[in-house]
């Protein structure tokens, strides 16, 4: 399952959750893309159940969607955390490498939820 939802805090939540279904991989390339024509502020939370990846011609197009949106969403977000059951340092890491805003891996939504609201509030300049 794969939803991309919009908070009033400007909060954008990309869940990629079992039970996984054949059109999931299509569902979250789209809502990559979504994510990549935002020109608002906004945080980042990614919620990851584990256990899929994608494709190889997934992979591809979420590197391809990396190098065309890297500018725009570094720009507009202002903060990411990334939920998942195997989270770490490591994975925050990681993606600090990629992006040049705040960035926590967490195990709990919650904790990850407090990170991006002691960041930024869509209501907050």
């Amino acid at each position: 399952m794969v939803s991309l939802d919009i908070d009033a805090d400007a909060v954008v939540t990309l869940r990629f959750m079992p039970p996984y279904q054949p059109a999931d991989e299509r569902a979250y390339l789209d809502a990559l893309h979504r994510i990549g024509e935002r020109e608002e502020p906004y945080t980042l939370l990614t919620i990851f159940g584990g256990g899929r990846a994608l494709s190889q011609a997934g992979e591809r197009e979420q590197a391809l969607w990396f190098k065309a949106t890297r500018e725009r969403v570094s720009r507009f977000c202002r903060a990411c955390a990334i939920v998942r059951p195997d989270a770490s340092e490591k994975t925050a890491e990681v993606f600090r490498r990629l992006w040049p805003f705040p960035i926590v891996a967490e195990r709990e939504e919650a904790a990850g939820r407090a990170f991006l609201l002691g960041h930024y509030s869509g209501t907050r300049s």
